[in-house]
C-alpha cells in the first residue's frame, strides 16, 4: 500500500516561502493498492497537481471519498484534471443520504457563481455516492471504513485496509473526549474513543488533524479540530505503528513546524510520529 500527500494544510492555503518545505495545499491524500486504482480523501487545493499527475499513470479511474464540504476540503474539485477526461471515470462519494446529495453539495460550489462552471460543464463520467458511518465500501482490494468525526456541520473519517495494511484519514476532528474526561483527561477512553480505538487497532498509519496546540484547542473547543497529545494519546491506546500529524495550521510556518517535528521525534512507547509532508510518499511494503 502506498500513501502520498497532496495537501497537508487546513482551513485556506497557505502558499509562500514560510511554507514552502511542508507545502501550502490544503487536505487531498491519496492511498492506493499495487494493481488498483487511487483513493482520494478530499479535494483540497492539492488536488490540482494530483489530477495533473494522474493523467499520465495507465489506471483511467480513481475513486474519492470527500471527509465533509467545508471549502477547504472541495475547492479543488474544479480543478481535478480527471474531471475533465472523457476517457477518467471518476466516482465521488461523501457521507449523504444518497448521491444525488453528493453531488448537489457540490453542485452549490459549481453554481456559475462561486465557480464559473456549473456541474454539467464537468466532460467525465462522473458517479456519485454516498457513505455512511460505519458501513464499510469495497474499492477493488480495498475496504474502506467511514467513522464519524467531531467537527461542526459533521464529517467523515476514513479507515482503509488492503495488501494486508491499514491506514487512516482522521481530519477535520476534535478530541472525541470532553476536556478532563477519558484521553482528554489521561482517563480510560470513552466509549466513542474505545470504538475509533477498535476500528484503528494496528494501523500501519495513521493521518489525524493536529491544527492546534494544546492551549490553542482549550481556547477554540467548538472549531472541530485536535491537537498533537491528544490524537498521539488515542493511536498509542490503537498500538498505531505511525501517527502523522496533519492538517497544519495556515499559520504555521516552516520553522514552527520544524520546532514541532523535533518534539516528536522520539515518538510515544514505540510509536513513530511524524509530519504529514506535501509531497510526501509512504510506502507500506506488505
Amino acid at each position: 500500500m502506498r500513501v502520498r500527500f497532496w495537501g497537508v494544510r487546513g482551513s485556506i492555503a497557505a502558499p509562500g516561502a514560510e511554507t514552502a518545505r511542508y507545502g501550502g495545499n490544503t487536505s487531498c491524500v491519496e492511498v492506493q493498492l499495487p494493481g488498483g486504482d487511487p483513493i482520494v480523501f478530499d479535494m483540497g487545493t492539492g488536488a490540482r497537481v494530483l489530477g495533473r499527475e494522474l493523467l499520465q499513470r495507465p489506471e483511467r479511474a480513481v475513486q474519492v471519498f470527500i471527509s465533509h464540504f467545508h471549502m477547504d476540503h472541495v475547492f479543488g474539485f474544479p480543478f481535478f484534471a480527471p474531471a475533465f477526461a472523457p476517457s477518467f471515470k471518476v466516482s465521488v462519494s461523501s457521507p449523504a443520504f444518497g448521491g444525488e446529495a453528493t453531488r448537489d453539495r457540490l453542485g452549490r460550489y459549481l453554481n456559475g457563481l462561486l465557480h464559473p462552471l456549473r456541474m454539467p460543464d464537468l466532460p467525465a463520467p462522473i458517479e456519485y455516492g454516498a457513505v455512511r458511518p460505519g458501513r464499510p465500501v469495497q474499492v477493488g482490494e480495498a475496504t474502506v471504513t467511514p467513522t464519524q468525526l467531531v467537527h461542526p456541520g459533521g464529517a467523515c473519517g476514513y479507515v482503509v485496509e488492503g495488501g494486508g495494511r491499514k491506514v487512516a484519514y482522521l481530519t477535520d476532528s476534535g478530541p472525541l473526549s470532553r476536556p478532563g474526561e477519558g484521553l482528554s483527561g489521561n482517563l480510560a477512553p470513552n466509549s466513542r474513543e474505545r470504538e475509533l480505538i477498535r476500528l484503528l487497532r494496528g494501523a500501519d498509519l495513521v493521518a489525524m488533524d493536529t491544527m492546534f496546540t494544546e492551549s490553542e484547542y482549550m481556547e477554540k473547543l467548538n472549531w472541530g479540530h485536535g491537537y498533537p497529545e491528544y490524537s498521539a494519546a488515542l493511536c498509542r491506546a490503537a498500538e498505531v505503528k505511525t501517527l502523522a500529524l496533519f492538517h497544519h495550521s495556515p499559520d504555521a510556518e516552516d520553522d514552527d513546524l520544524d520546532r514541532l517535528s523535533e518534539r516528536w521525534a522520539g515518538g510515544i512507547d514505540g510509536m513513530k510520529v511524524i509530519l504529514a509532508r506535501e509531497g510526501a510518499d509512504v510506502d507500506l511494503e506488505g
